[in-house]
């Protein structure tokens, strides 16, 4: 069973996740980007109906906090995306604008379509800041270069953009945490996606892709875990990989804490207005209804012995 600390710090996850990232699936950022010279959206077919992003503009906007900074950078404080594919979008992007002007761009589409999702001013905005202000303030910086990017921007100094950067600061440090977890871990990106998708509960391959790594990418990736014994030859992971993918998640939590232990008692009320939020967002077709239930709040059978992806291979190999 997940400790309370556990379940807070992923219910704070879910909430912030379509208030913060809705910009990379509105219209209204699609259609930003598009005029200032990128490439539509792509039409992707799906149950949902949401446009994904298109790539280049994707990693320009997102990267653009780090700085007008080449692809090698943006690839480091992504994480997953594939850097063959990173690298080459960002010098594109590059030559269709500048840092100045994308930024602008995404903080405009962003609070464009939260205003048209919630209203101007919806209930409760500026005490949902001032929460989101004091976790985001408390958040340490070292080794968060998305986070501490954000930070370099300062806040819009509007109601509805002063909020969205609060949320983004959360969502993208809780992001940049996972990514020291699994790194620290020993597990490559293409391993942690793999992992991700059975512990998410979609099927193999159906995610990974979307990270720009190929089939032979994770055909070799599956391979390793397979050696490890943290999946099986049809591809779905062990419960030694379960385990490790959870710690995963435990690592990140705990790495958290300085964020929860800011908002106290007060997170609950800081809930109460973010998730109808973020189910109006994901109503509103401004994220996609795919991710909407994939955040589980743990429920694997590991929870914080310190597993990389070679001790839990060890404990494959123990039960075996």
């Amino acid at each position: 069973m997940t400790t309370t600390y556990n379940e807070n710090a992923r219910r704070l996850r879910n909430a912030v996740e379509p208030v913060a990232a809705g910009v990379y699936f509105a219209p209204e950022a699609h259609a930003a980007y598009q005029a200032l010279g990128f490439d539509p959206s792509p039409a992707v077919a799906g149950a949902d109906g949401i446009s994904r992003p298109e790539m280049k503009s994707y990693f320009t906007s997102r990267g653009a906090c780090l700085g007008q900074v080449p692809g090698e950078v943006v690839a480091a404080a992504f994480g997953v995306f594939n850097p063959k594919v990173v690298v080459p979008g960002v010098e594109a992007g590059w030559q269709i604008t500048d840092r100045e002007t994308i930024l602008q761009a995404r903080l405009q589409a962003a609070t464009a379509m939260l205003t048209r999702v919630l209203g101007e001013q919806p209930e409760g905005l500026a005490r949902v800041t001032e929460l989101l202000r004091r976790a985001a303030d408390a958040a340490p910086w070292p080794g968060r270069g998305m986070y501490s990017g954000l930070r370099s921007l300062g806040f819009p100094g509007t109601p509805m953009g002063d909020m969205w950067r609060a949320a983004d600061l959360v969502r993208e440090h809780r992001g940049d945490s996972h990514v020291i977890s699994w790194a620290v871990g020993g597990a490559d990106a293409v391993e942690v996606l793999l992992l991700t998708e059975d512990y998410w509960g979609v099927p193999a391959r159906a995610y990974t892709p979307s990270r720009g790594w190929t089939d032979a990418d994770m055909d070799a990736a599956f391979q390793r875990l397979q050696r490890r014994g943290l999946a099986t030859s049809d591809e779905q992971i062990t419960e030694a990989g379960r385990a490790f993918r959870e710690e995963i998640e435990v690592r990140t939590d705990e790495l958290e804490r300085p964020v929860l232990d800011a908002l106290g008692d007060d997170l609950d009320e800081l809930l109460e207005h973010l998730d109808p939020w973020s189910e109006a967002i994901i109503d509103a077709g401004s994220y996609p209804k795919r991710l909407k239930g994939v955040y589980n709040v743990g429920g694997g059978p590991h929870f914080g012995a310190g597993l990389t992806i070679d001790t839990a291979a060890e404990l494959h190999r123990q039960k075996a």
